[in-house]
């Protein structure tokens, strides 16, 4: 149930992409808002829906990654993760990736929660799962743009990865911390 008096959806009056590539898609939205405001140039970036794993090991352990991510110029720990293939269910997209990236699978899956990386300006979602009992079942099969090393940590040294900032990626340490605090 939501208020009467919250905000209504912007009307667009005219979209136009700016720049359309698989990985980076821009829009140019002019919206006008029911209170009369307006803004002519409001950029949207669009791309495909993505999703991370929270896996957990039959030891409870947690399967973790480590990559360099070039835009903050750092190597840090991430959860599995990636992107939804186009008419991909996310699960599946999900259990995919776990497998491709870590070599880790099976276990009981469910949904944790869903994300967005910046409502303002992202249009698409991060799905995370949880994924209980997965255990090693195949070695890593990287892209050949993937350098990925698997570590599978306590959940006591997980803590401590967080706290040191050793995990930067906020979709990934938000699933991760609701886990934790429900454990």
């Amino acid at each position: 149930m939501t208020p009467d008096n919250d905000p209504r959806p912007w009307t667009v009056e005219s979209s136009e992409y700016i720049h359309q590539l698989p990985w980076f898609t821009v829009r140019k939205d002019a919206i006008r808002m029911e209170s009369g405001g307006s803004i002519p140039d409001y950029f949207i970036l669009e791309y495909p829906d993505w999703i991370n794993v929270v896996a957990v090991t039959t030891d409870g352990q947690l399967v973790l990654i480590r990559q360099y991510r070039h835009g903050i110029a750092g190597v840090h720990y991430e959860l599995c993760a990636g992107v939804v293939d186009s008419n991909e269910d996310p699960l599946v997209a999900a259990q995919r990736e776990l497998l491709e990236e870590t070599g880790f699978g099976g276990g009981q899956w469910t949904p944790l929660m869903t994300l967005s990386a910046n409502p303002g300006t992202h249009a698409n979602l991060t799905h995370a799962f949880l994924a209980v009992g997965v255990e090693l079942q195949q070695a890593q099969h990287l892209e050949i743009t993937e350098e990925i090393t698997v570590h599978v940590v306590s959940p006591e040294r997980t803590w401590e990865i967080i706290n040191n900032g050793e995990m930067m990626q906020s979709l990934h340490l938000a699933p991760l911390l609701k886990y934790l605090a429900g454990r």
